[in-house]
Formats: C-alpha cells, sequence, structure tokens
C-alpha cells in the first residue's frame, strides 16, 4: 500500500511522502491564488474557493486569508460564512453542514502525529475527520483538533480548544472546551 492509500486509509503515512507533498503544494498554491484575490471582488473570491473545495452549498463567502492542505477534502454546505484567517489541515475530510459561521482566526486540524519521538522522526501522520453539524457559530481563535464532531445547533465560545466531540444544542468554551450550558 503506498502512502496516499495509508493517508486516505486513515492509517499512519509517511507525510513527507512526493505524492503528499505534491497534494499539499497544490492546495497551497490555489490558497494562494485565492489570498490574492482583493476583498472588493467577492465573485472571484467566491469563484477560487469553490475551485479548492471538493463540495459546497448554495450561498457562502470565505473572507482572505485561507489555507489548506488539499481543500477537496472540505464539504460545506448551505449559508457557510468564514470570516478572516481561517486554516483547515484537511488531510481527512471535514465535512460543515448548513448555517455555519466561522469566526476570525479558526484553526481545524485533522493532522495528528505520534505521541513518541521516534514516530515524528520518521515523519509520521494519522488523518482523522472532522465533522460541524447545522446551525453552529465558531467563535474567533477557536481551534477544533483532529477527529471531533460537532453537533448541530453549538456556539463555540471565543478562544476554546475544541478536543472532544460536542453534542447537540450546545454553548461550549475554555481549554479544553466544555459544556457551559445547553441551548434551546
Amino acid at each position: 500500500m503506498n502512502e496516499i492509500q495509508k493517508l486516505d486509509n486513515g492509517e499512519w503515512y509517511y507525510f513527507l511522502d512526493d505524492e503528499i507533498v505534491k497534494r499539499k503544494a497544490k492546495a497551497a498554491k490555489l490558497c494562494q491564488e485565492f489570498n490574492e484575490i482583493s476583498a472588493n471582488n467577492p465573485e472571484e473570491q467566491t469563484k477560487k474557493i469553490k475551485e479548492i473545495f471538493g463540495s459546497y452549498g448554495n450561498n457562502i463567502s470565505v473572507q482572505s486569508r485561507f489555507n489548506c492542505d488539499n481543500g477537496k477534502n472540505i464539504h460545506v454546505g448551505n449559508d457557510f460564512l468564514s470570516n478572516y484567517n481561517l486554516t483547515i489541515l484537511d488531510i481527512a475530510p471535514v465535512n460543515i453542514g448548513n448555517n455555519v459561521m466561522i469566526g476570525p482566526n479558526v484553526d481545524i486540524y485533522t493532522v495528528n502525529h505520534p505521541m513518541t519521538a521516534k514516530g515524528r522522526r520518521e515523519y509520521l501522520a494519522k488523518g482523522l475527520p472532522v465533522t460541524i453539524g447545522n446551525d453552529v457559530w465558531i467563535g474567533g481563535k477557536v481551534s477544533i483538533m483532529p477527529g471531533v464532531t460537532i453537533g448541530d445547533n453549538v456556539v463555540i465560545a471565543a478562544g476554546a480548544v475544541v478536543t472532544k466531540d460536542v453534542p447537540n444544542n450546545s454553548l461550549v468554551g475554555g481549554v479544553p472546551a466544555k459544556v457551559i450550558k445547553e441551548l434551546n
């Protein structure tokens, strides 16, 4: 099995593999092109982000700067809005539902590295998908870790670090994020 197949199967893979590096370089080029489009030209921004994403719904808006590892693993629903400086490390799929708003300086990670020094010296990584439900508002400077599922009707307070799944109808915050209260 080659390294791309390992990556796509959710297994440990060598992240300096030529094919993986090419995939990331292509995404970096597309992101650079997106980030060079004037904010006064939202139609061109939308056209370029649609070229980057794997799939998308109606009425999407992404502000510059945007960065990702692949792009084709990002799937957003209808009425998606992200503010400035969104980074999605989409080695594994990132599925985002309808009516999702993302604040500035948010990071969504699907890639993880070994806890052992030996594994890190071997340049190993593993992708775990992230799922974000419908009607979610993610505040500024939030970090979402690999393998997390966020339910529907969730608000994530600014600055939270989400390390575990978030149930439907919740306000979460803190480091690590915890449920603060249930929402109607």
